[in-house]
């Protein structure tokens, strides 16, 4: 396997993870620490990106060029939007679209002008070593016992989903998401410049919904980074 970054937005989305890291050195640019290292036999660097679509960009073009990253996982949380999508759950994304994207009447809404598309597909290999491996975790307990693994649409904005009403609209416009989120969306279009494959896991931490705000930060620590350490871990025992 060629180095693999493995990025989250926040620094306790991949705080478990950075323990697990030997031979670790660290890395500035663009005002990010890389930290560069072995992870279970495999060369990878873990970096906090920063919240939002315009960060996960900057970071991901960094990775892929100055440090030439062959593949990349982000992971972190999400809000729950598909029918059955619960707090706790895991999503692996599919494909993923930037639903705050809209150049109409240039461009038919969401489509990412210049490009012809409005939805890019995350890598069908990473995606299925990311579901086998969430599966495997939540069958041996290690995730809470009513964990289930959805694989699907990921939408991606700048803005946290934090009422029932803007869920809704969501839902409705497009109802094939499972969740929503502020980053994957901006870290499948570049990969996809760079014809770079890539995955995205999320834990769910809330429905997108009036009390998605309730205990966030106290799960992201708590569910969500040990979920993204033992994940991440599990992909890479894959080969």
């Amino acid at each position: 396997m060629t180095r693999l970054a493995i990025v989250g937005a926040m620094h306790e989305e991949i705080a478990a993870l950075r323990p697990c890291l030997a031979d670790v050195r660290v890395e500035h640019r663009a005002g990010r620490e890389f930290h560069l290292g072995r992870l279970d036999g495999h060369d990878v660097i873990l970096v906090r990106c920063g919240i939002g679509k315009v960060a996960a960009a900057t970071t991901t073009a960094v990775l892929l060029d100055a440090f030439d990253a062959g593949a990349l996982l982000f992971t972190g949380v999400a809000g729950g939007l598909g029918d059955g999508v619960r707090v706790g759950d895991i999503v692996v994304a599919t494909t993923l679209l930037q639903h705050d994207m809209n150049a109409a009447p240039l461009f038919p809404r969401w489509e990412v002008p210049l490009t012809g598309r409005a939805r890019f597909d995350a890598d069908a290999g990473w995606t299925a070593r990311l579901v086998q491996a969430s599966r495997a975790l939540a069958a041996d307990g290690a995730h809470a016992a009513a964990a289930a693994t959805h694989a699907g649409l990921v939408v991606s904005g700048d803005r946290f989903v934090a009422t029932r009403a803007e869920s809704e609209r969501l839902r409705a416009d497009l109802p094939d998401a499972l969740a929503v989120e502020m980053e994957g969306a901006a870290v499948a279009q570049v990969c996809h410049d760079f014809a770079r494959p890539f995955g995205v896991v999320r834990t769910v931490s809330d429905r997108a919904d009036d009390a998605a705000h309730g205990d966030f930060q106290r799960f992201v620590r708590d569910v969500a980074a040990p979920y993204s350490r033992d994940i991440v871990r599990a992909v890479l025992a894959l080969g």
